[in-house]
């Protein structure tokens, strides 16, 4: 659930930050839009009129619905995990990573698929053309000082 405070939240944070908005995206989980939708989509503008970047997470795994995904102002699309670690061991669950792949790129939105940990998985995504991949694949979640070192050397 959303809190109601959420956007002034964020302005604090940007501003506290120094961030610049548009360096910024907020994941928004489906059954969120789907839970409030009204209260969502108000604070979805909003995030946006800011300049901030909005993903939808767990694409897949809730109520997946072309009408809300139309109705969200959003810039990203991100397939659950579930969906991508079946992928390459049944050709109806790659036909189905490909299709929400296709149909994000028809309605504007990059594709991010989530928990890909195989090099074949990657393969087989680049194949299909999704934008971008996160997962072990490029390691695993470290602790802020070692990521910084990671990033700095």
């Amino acid at each position: 659930m959303m809190k109601s405070n959420f956007i002034d939240e964020i302005r604090n944070l940007l501003s506290e930050s120094g961030i610049p908005a548009g360096q910024l995206e907020i994941e928004i989980t489906e059954s969120i839009l789907i839970e409030s939708a009204e209260k969502a989509a108000f604070c979805l503008n909003k995030l946006k009129e800011m300049g901030i970047r909005i993903a939808i997470d767990d694409f897949g795994t809730g109520y997946s619905s072309l009408s809300y995904l139309n109705s969200f102002p959003s810039d990203t699309l991100k397939i659950d995990k579930s969906f991508i670690d079946k992928m390459n061991s049944n050709s109806t669950s790659q036909k189905y990573v490909e299709a929400i792949i296709s149909m994000a790129h028809v309605m504007d939105f990059e594709v991010v698929a989530e928990g890909v940990e195989e090099p074949e998985q990657h393969e087989t995504l680049r194949s299909i053309k999704c934008d971008y991949i996160q997962g072990y694949i490029w390691g695993k979640p470290l602790p802020a000082d070692e990521a910084a070192a990671l990033v700095m050397s």
